[in-house]
């Protein structure tokens, strides 16, 4: 019997890659007169799926992450996953 997981995917820039975005906040921050060093933007997405237990979920996960949400030669991804109630 399938399971309803909640997935928490952060995709993150790997370390040495551009992060213009970050770079603009962090800039925008400093003039506003906060004291920022850097700044980093990450996506973070929220799936609902189904799946038979939590390993299926998670090697579902990944399966998203490497077709779709993440850049395997510039991003970095995290999953987490708990179950949907």
């Amino acid at each position: 019997m399938a399971m309803k997981y909640r997935l928490r995917i952060e995709v993150s820039l790997k370390p040495g890659h551009s992060d213009p975005e970050g770079e603009t906040t962090a800039h925008l921050l400093k003039e506003l007169g906060y004291k920022v060093e850097t700044a980093n933007v990450s996506k973070i997405y929220t799936l609902v799926l189904e799946a038979q237990n939590q390993r299926e979920a998670h090697t579902r996960a990944d399966e998203i992450c490497k077709r779709l949400l993440a850049n395997p030669t510039k991003d970095n991804y995290a999953v987490a996953i708990e179950e949907e109630k």
